[in-house]
């Protein structure tokens, strides 16, 4: 999945073998991916806290037409900004600065469609405001 512009964060699936280039990563799911052992996995860090909640995830899991991901943006963009996330996100920009690659690791299926392009696009801006 590559680089996003601007910065140097990837996005990789755990089920994809480690990279070289992945630098530090970060496990961005709430729940330890199902049949893959923590080696395999190589996660430095697991941010359990920055992902949607349980409530916001059931409610867009709910939704068998696909209809539901701009509002699920919506919601994910404010959660992302609750105190509940702060922490969170901060250690993650902190790890974005501090000049490696932060390479953000999920078990979701489909990517574009979940909550790690929220989560990049919201980082970026954090770093391009501070």
């Amino acid at each position: 999945m590559g680089s996003s512009r601007g910065s140097d964060i990837r996005v990789r699936r755990v089920y994809d073998p480690q990279e070289d280039g992945d630098g530090t990563r970060v496990l961005v799911d709430r729940l330890w991916p199902r049949g893959v052992s923590k080696d395999r996995a190589a996660i430095d860090t697991w941010l359990k806290d920055i992902t949607p909640s349980d409530e916001l995830r059931a409610w867009y899991h709910e939704d068998r037409t696909g209809t539901r991901y701009d509002d699920f943006v919506d919601r994910y963009r404010a959660e992302l900004a609750d105190p509940a996330h702060e922490a969170a996100v901060e250690k993650l920009v902190d790890l974005v600065r501090g000049g490696d690659p932060v390479t953000l690791v999920t078990a979701v299926k489909d990517v574009p469609h979940s909550h790690v392009p929220v989560l990049v696009d919201h980082l970026e801006h954090e770093l391009r405001a501070h």
